[in-house]
């Protein structure tokens, strides 16, 4: 048993902070180093690492570190914040030991679904949480005896550090290249990803168009009894959740699967989630069925899977329009900080109406298989960024019929306003029915904002400062 009476904290960011707070509380003995927000610097702690019993890690420290590799050396357990918290739950206050995790990573849609989730165990009648990744620390809600059921968005970061989780129900949505300059290959990321199926109790949901995910399932060591299940967007199979048409459908966890498909929803159930009233975005459907599996592993009802559906509200900067201004939709997607999030949101549009905003922080991250893949949803390209050559060297290559202007990245105060202009300006030249301007820079935002919500707000500003011509 690791002991926590002395314990180091790296890195005092929120995750950072929950940790602190709740050992202090507990009575432990806590030593925190950040190289920004505290007196002790991470390369100093490593002077320290002979006085403490454990380190609590931040996710943005990557593996590699010195005060990491020191510690390893030593003999010292390095834990994620996400296994603090699974050590220090405590028994809901209504008995019935503590509450159950459902968990959920993936490169992309992992927000929107533990949102979806949390709407659905709500409409359900539980006290339910979206904690982790999404927001509130894992460990806050851990040590939370008013909460009925968790669910827990994990990044492959906190993943990393994280060996003891047990989580009821588990979902990997999806597997693209991200992150790789943190994990170091596109195999270490998968590894940590496949984490989240380590001791799963009752199921492992995995998606069916992406046989990688599966593969980690096949490969999970979980609990006696526990099953998997699939999401598809065609007609699932036995063992799987999908669509008859435009119903959802369970035939993973239903009484009588093997003959009969349950209904759990339709699309009338999630038409407010189309940007514009436009179609139902692939993406959102998938979610919206993870979502429900791992509902349903929990013993939800259908009905409460319609009822939280509907009830359910996107966060900001998800494919949200700001306005419509002369016949054109602007829609705000800043959080598509990635390729594979980037795709998704293209596919929801029709081909050759999107003049698209993008580019931003790479990560060394390539993006001909997007470009390849979406061209024919271009009008027209905005890039942005203070190194736009990876995303103009795709389009040249894959859509070289696309205009593409790039605004000069030297006055970053003034980047949004200027994309903004030139991309009405290719809106109006356009005057095409079902135009649509969209932020989704499939890159990072750290070169001229500090996050992807500021990076929204800078364009849905700009937007609504708009004079409309008529």
């Amino acid at each position: 048993m690791t002991q926590l009476d002395r314990v180091l904290v790296a890195g005092l960011g929120v995750s950072g902070r929950a940790a602190r707070d709740v050992l202090t509380a507990r009575g432990s003995t806590v030593l925190v180093a950040d190289d920004h927000t505290a007196e002790l610097s991470l390369d100093q702690a490593r002077q320290h690492l002979s006085g403490v019993d454990l380190i609590v890690v931040s996710p943005g420290i990557a593996p590699h570190h010195p005060l990491l590799v020191d510690a390893r050396a030593a003999g010292l357990p390095v834990w994620s914040e996400v296994e603090l918290a699974w050590h220090l739950r405590v028994d809901r206050r209504d008995g019935g030991g503590p509450a159950p995790w459902l968990a959920v990573t993936g490169t992309n849609g992992k927000t929107t679904t533990v949102e979806m989730l949390t709407s659905i165990l709500t409409a359900h009648g539980e006290r339910a949480a979206a904690v982790g990744n999404v927001g509130t620390p894992v460990v806050l809600a851990a040590t939370d005896p008013d909460l009925d059921v968790l669910a827990v968005e994990l990044s492959s970061f906190q993943l990393h550090h994280t060996e003891s989780m047990a989580a009821e129900a588990a979902a990997v949505l999806n597997l693209a290249a991200d992150h790789l300059d943190w994990h170091g290959s596109m195999a270490a990321y998968a590894a940590d990803k496949g984490r989240i199926f380590t001791g799963v109790q009752r199921a492992c949901i995995y998606n069916a168009a992406d046989p990688a995910t599966e593969d980690l399932v096949r490969e999970a060591d979980v609990a006696d009894g526990a099953i998997a299940v699939g999401f598809t967007l065609s007609t699932p199979g036995l063992g799987q959740v999908g669509l008859v048409e435009d119903v959802l459908v369970d035939r993973g966890f239903a009484a009588e699967r093997r003959t009969h498909a349950a209904e759990l929803a339709t699309f009338a159930d999630l038409a407010h989630l189309a940007p514009g009233g436009s179609a139902l975005a692939p993406h959102t459907v998938q979610n919206a069925l993870a979502a429900a599996a791992l509902a349903l592993a929990h013993g939800v009802s259908p009905a409460s899977i319609r009822q939280g559906l509907r009830d359910y509200r996107p966060g900001a900067h998800r494919i949200a329009t700001v306005a419509e201004l002369d016949g054109v939709r602007w829609v705000d997607d800043s959080k598509a900080t990635n390729a594979h999030a980037a795709a998704a949101s293209l596919a929801a549009f029709a081909p050759g109406s999107v003049v698209w905003i993008a580019g931003g922080l790479a990560k060394g991250a390539h993006f001909d298989d997007l470009v390849r893949s979406r061209a024919d949803r271009l009008a027209a390209v905005v890039l942005i960024g203070v190194d736009p050559e990876p995303l103009g060297q795709a389009l040249a290559r894959h859509a070289p019929q696309v205009p593409v202007v790039r605004v000069d990245p030297g006055e970053t105060g003034t980047v949004m306003a200027r994309a903004v202009h030139e991309a009405r300006r290719f809106a109006t030249d356009l005057a095409a029915p079902d135009t649509t301007v969209l932020l989704a820079p499939a890159c990072a935002s750290m070169d001229q904002f500090s996050s992807y919500a500021e990076r929204g707000e800078a364009f849905a500003a700009e937007v609504r400062a708009i004079r409309p011509a008529r």
